[in-house]
């Protein structure tokens, strides 16, 4: 599509001025924009296709960047970088020194909160708003949040606060029926309610012509306010009732790709002198077909061909396939095995279980600490709980971690998925911190396989004890077969990959593929490597690591996760522990900084998490042990392409 009536508008200015003809092919543009940039990139496509008449609707409505705009979880953003002041480097999305796939201040002064998780939204704006007050400024505040997003506890929280606080606030429901999957629920059903009330609309969408051509004195805003609550009661006493009982005015549903309706509810919301939620109902994946046909598939998605809508190249089996797998594999023998998530089925790898044992499949909502708690409930009734999270969701649920599950010692099992690098969603989605905020807590058993057997037999492992464990494996393909004959594992036991006395490298997780291949090649400059997989984080295999340190002259930790508090500093303790401290030590880690957003090789080459990171640690441990030179008798230089 020619995007010529986009590229010389001055953005977002000229939104205020255009004709609804104009807006609307404008929608058109930024779309085709979208799906072209998307495809070549990847990232958040049908969430952002479902905003663009509302993101439209808001820049025209509002004073930016005076007032503020908050989109919650960030996934639906795009139109609004394209149509504020990023158009020129759109095509940069998600790449590495780009635009970010989500709301970042550093970015723009339009991007006013950093958002990646859901559910906070509205608590931001309240705060925002509350400020706002404080200082006696008088711009609008707005959270934009969806129906899933909406069904997070923290947003409740939000609203009943926001709802008491009687401030102006307008917090815009986007109603797709969807988060990544679809939305479920009690809320979820309230809402469905609420959008097909047909009398309600069809006299609202004639009131609304006849409204908007008047001017909107306060008689007439008044008559305009008791009309809508009017015909809301008539229809259906429950409709709005759960926003409005909380202190909000309630307006909707309204159609979420009609732009004047939107401009005109959004205006008349911003002038309130109370908390507002307006109900605007869209549909996922808009304008592209086949985004509104799959819209759980095009949530995000790899490059693919906008043409056909296909991925490029033949699907790898990832880490996340393997474990679904096993884990109906295992079910299929033990009828106590139930799977748990936050909204996350898909993305879990948990539909298949889904499919094939609905009765023992429990899908939560965006609620992870109610995921956790509920898992400690069937924990303690005999059931074999197995919590699908990702890594950076999961850090929403550690005071239920610890006080629900850990201080019980119930034997609930968490599978993290999405440890360490994960790419282009950036910090708000690297499992950067897992290890550090579960190592520490007792009873807790925590495991990271180095490939996708050792997965399948850790989750074995997992489902015999009787006690909570943790099982973190990264995003991605796995490196070979995932074939295993679902073994357990000695507990607190790691395995020696390759054997040598010059340095030990002890990694965990699959980085100690890496420290296999860097023993390889330098085996060929006589340098020998010892390769410990760790398996265990805790407890640690200390008599292995302690062995180690007494046969070679120097230590090389490895891990995918921040340095401090995670697998490096337990295996420091151990040595300190037992007089041990004095060996040499590098360290392979994520920096004590967020790591920002690129393609994971890309990620992991910048933080030397490879092969040849690895060789330049070990080159420099050897410049540093005087041991290591008198034994040998000379001096060894490691040449790498670092």
């Amino acid at each position: 599509m020619n995007r010529t009536f986009l590229d010389s508008l001055n953005l977002p200015d000229d939104l205020k001025e255009l004709t609804y003809h104009q807006q609307h092919k404008l929608a058109a543009e930024v779309r085709d924009l979208i799906v072209d940039v998307v495809s070549t990139n990847g990232g958040h496509l049908a969430p952002s296709l479902g905003v663009v008449e509302l993101t439209i609707a808001l820049l025209s409505a509002m004073e930016m960047p005076k007032d503020k705009i908050i989109w919650d979880v960030g996934h639906q953003c795009y139109a609004y970088k394209v149509l504020t002041d990023r158009r020129d480097r759109f095509s940069t999305l998600r790449q590495a020194g780009g635009l970010s796939g989500f709301p970042r201040p550093q970015e723009s002064p339009y991007d006013c909160f950093c958002t990646g998780h859901a559910s906070t939204a509205i608590s931001a704006a309240l705060g925002m708003a509350r400020a706002r007050d404080l200082i006696g400024e008088k711009h609008c505040v707005t959270a934009v949040v969806g129906d899933g997003a909406l069904g997070g506890g923290m947003a409740w929280e939000a609203l009943n606060d926001a709802g008491d606080a009687d401030t102006p606030l307008l917090v815009i429901l986007n109603d797709n029926r969807m988060s990544i999957s679809p939305s479920i629920g009690a809320l979820a059903t309230h809402i469905a309610r609420l959008r097909t009330q047909p009398l309600y609309i069809s006299m609202e969408d004639s009131a609304q012509f006849v409204f908007r051509t008047i001017p909107m004195g306060g008689l007439v805003k008044r008559i305009t306010e008791g009309f809508k609550r009017g015909v809301t009661n008539l229809v259906s006493p429950t409709s709005g009732t759960i926003f409005e009982a909380l202190g909000f005015k309630y307006y909707g549903p309204i159609n979420g790709h009609d732009i004047g309706d939107l401009k005109h509810f959004i205006s008349l919301s911003r002038n309130m002198k109370g908390p507002v939620l307006l109900h605007v109902v869209t549909t996922k994946g808009k304008g592209y077909s086949k985004a509104e046909h799959k819209p759980r598939y095009f949530h995000g998605v790899p490059p693919f061909n906008s043409g056909n809508g296909k991925t490029s190249g033949k699907k790898t089996k990832t880490y996340t396939d393997v474990f679904g797998g096993a884990l109906v594999a295992l079910a299929s023998r033990d009828s106590n095995i139930v799977a748990i998530t936050a909204a996350m089925t898909d993305g879990t790898g948990l539909a298949k279980f889904a499919r094939r044992y609905p009765t023992r499949f429990f899908n939560v909502g965006i609620a992870e600490g109610h995921a956790v708690t509920f898992a400690a409930g069937l924990a303690s009734a005999g059931a074999k709980p197995v919590v699908a999270i990702y890594s950076t969701f999961l850090q929403r649920a550690y005071d239920q971690i610890v006080q629900d599950v850990c201080l019980q010692n119930l034997p609930v099992i968490f599978a993290i998925d999405r440890a360490g690098i994960v790419g282009e969603d950036g910090p708000t989605h690297h499992g950067a911190f897992d290890l550090r905020y579960l190592g520490h807590i007792p009873n807790l058993i925590v495991m990271a396989p180095k490939d996708a057997p050792e997965l399948v037999n850790m989750l074995k492992t997992a489902l015999d004890l009787a006690c909570p464990v943790a099982i973190r494996y990264p995003r991605g393909a796995v490196g070979r077969s995932a074939s295993a004959n679902q073994t357990a594992i000695p507990v607190g036991r790691a395995e020696i990959l390759r054997h040598g006395d010059d340095i030990a490298v002890i990694g965990v997780g699959p980085i100690v593929h890496e420290a296999c291949c860097a023993a390889d090649e330098l085996a060929n400059k006589g340098i020998q490597l010892r390769v410990v997989n760790a398996r265990f984080v805790k407890p640690l295999d200390e008599k292995t690591i302690l062995s180690a340190t007494r046969e070679c002259c120097g230590l090389v930790i490895a891990e995918e996760n921040v340095a401090r508090g995670g697998f490096g500093s337990a295996v420091i303790e151990c040595l300190a522990k037992h007089g041990a401290s004095s060996i040499p030590i590098e360290r392979v880690t994520l920096p004590d900084s967020f790591v920002g957003f690129g393609s994971t090789t890309e990620l992991r080459a910048i933080h030397r998490l490879t092969k040849d990171g690895i060789m330049l640690v070990v080159d420099r441990l050897l410049k540093r042990t005087e041991s290591y030179q008198a034994k040998r008798g000379e001096s060894f230089v490691i040449r790498t392409s670092i």
